[in-house]
């Protein structure tokens, strides 16, 4: 396999990243480019860690589009990978030669005969690798959240702008926006379902992720990459990383993002790996006054919920993300709407063959100034809670901070 490896640094080419300006949402642009509609898409996976292995086979198993190349830091991760898509798509159509390792192995993938990039590494890497496959004339489907700070978000704004002109998609992989019980929730709340918005809930509680045993002979800087979930710089903390899909959903609801906000949190449960908090407390305030109540925790046990409740002068909305509760609007126009069950799974499968149709009808899917701005909110929070002060909007977007790290494999 191929070897390719050396420290990645962001600062250069985030600070040549443009500026963000206002816009509405990208929601689907089109067009007449693309593949025929009975085609293949060749897909490259930059990633291939649990989210690149559980998100990589929706493609063949539920598009036909196939997975021809592939890259990730890890040799055992590539190996590991190549074996379950051989089984998958049959031996020959992820040709060893397009299995790529080391940090910089992202480049090979997007060099490759693909016409797709998967990009599922961790946070901190997305704004450099989408750049580079938009610039290479690559349609992307990313997971979330889609950086780690505010120039990386700017970066990414830009990628989805340059996408859209070149008529390629840009899709972020929110499970909820491909949900019909929330899709139909937030239009019924735009049409007026819940009256005015005044105040709300959000809240991500849940039991702790599993922490990645150390391999024999690796870096401290190896290991730290394999537990990127844990570490602040490469995830961006829970309330990014993790604590995205309820906000995002916020965001949707109000039809826009938060003005300033106000935090804490810390790190007291979970303190074996990593230096990331373990819950956060924040409260968002959305134009027109209304005040969004944000907790989130990652160590818990015997409960946990993914929830965004929304209290108007006419009733409420309430969601949920999985488990036993349904998403539904109470008060004077009712909707029983329903649960979401196996959104995890049903959400990312429905994205993938939307990007794929996308692909091959020549109508780009674009999601990626939505991804953009919901992951600011979360950046905005985590500010908020680090420096236990009020900051805005505008305050984060002109100090442009930076999360910046070196690693060595």
């Amino acid at each position: 396999m191929k070897k390719k490896g050396r420290s990645l640094r962001r600062r250069d080419f985030l600070k040549a990243a443009a500026t963000t300006s206002a816009g509405l949402l990208i929601v689907h642009s089109r067009s007449v480019r693309g593949a025929p509609a009975n085609s293949s898409v060749r897909v490259g996976l930059i990633g291939c860690g649990s989210r690149g292995r559980f998100v990589s086979r929706f493609f063949p198993e539920h598009t036909g589009a196939q997975i021809v190349s592939i890259a990730d830091p890890f040799k055992d991760r590539v190996d590991a990978l190549k074996n379950e898509l051989d089984k998958l798509q049959g031996t020959g159509v992820l040709d060893e030669k397009r299995c790529y390792v080391g940090l910089d192995a992202y480049k090979a993938v997007i060099e490759s005969n693909v016409e797709a990039v998967l990009i599922e590494s961790p946070p901190y890497f997305h704004p450099v690798q989408a750049a580079a496959a938009i610039a290479a004339g690559k349609h992307v489907y990313m997971a979330k959240p889609v950086a780690v700070d505010a120039p990386g978000c700017t970066s990414i704004l830009e990628s989805a702008r340059k996408a859209q002109a070149r008529n390629l998609s840009f899709l972020v992989d929110f499970q909820t926006s491909a949900n019909e019980f929330y899709i139909e929730a937030v239009k019924r709340v735009h049409e007026g379902a819940i009256g005015t918005p005044v105040s709300g809930q959000v809240y991500y509680i849940a039991g702790r992720l599993a922490k990645k045993p150390a391999q024999p002979g690796e870096s401290d800087d190896a290991a730290r990459l394999r537990n990127w979930v844990f570490d602040k710089v490469l995830s961006g903390d829970i309330i990014v990383e993790q604590n995205i899909h309820v906000l995002d959903v916020a965001n949707w609801l109000l039809q826009s993002h938060p003005v300033k906000a106000l935090g804490t949190g810390g790190r007291k449960a979970r303190v074996d790996v990593g230096d990331c908090w373990d819950h956060f407390l924040v409260t968002f305030w959305y134009p027109n006054d209304v005040l969004m109540d944000f907790s989130s925790a990652q160590y818990t046990l015997g409960y946990s919920d993914l929830c965004c409740r929304i209290y108007g002068t006419k009733g409420t909305v309430d969601t949920h993300y999985g488990g036993g509760w349904p998403v539904r609007i109470t008060g004077d126009n009712p909707w029983p709407g329903g649960e979401t069950k196996n959104i995890y799974q049903e959400g990312a499968i429905k994205n993938v063959r939307d990007f794929v149709d996308g692909i091959a009808a020549g109508k780009p899917v674009n999601t990626g100034e939505r991804g953009a701005i919901s992951t600011l909110t979360s950046v905005l929070g985590r500010m908020a809670a680090y420096r236990g002060r009020t900051v805005t909007w505008d305050e984060m977007m002109k100090e442009n901070e930076t999360l910046e790290t070196t690693l060595k494999l």
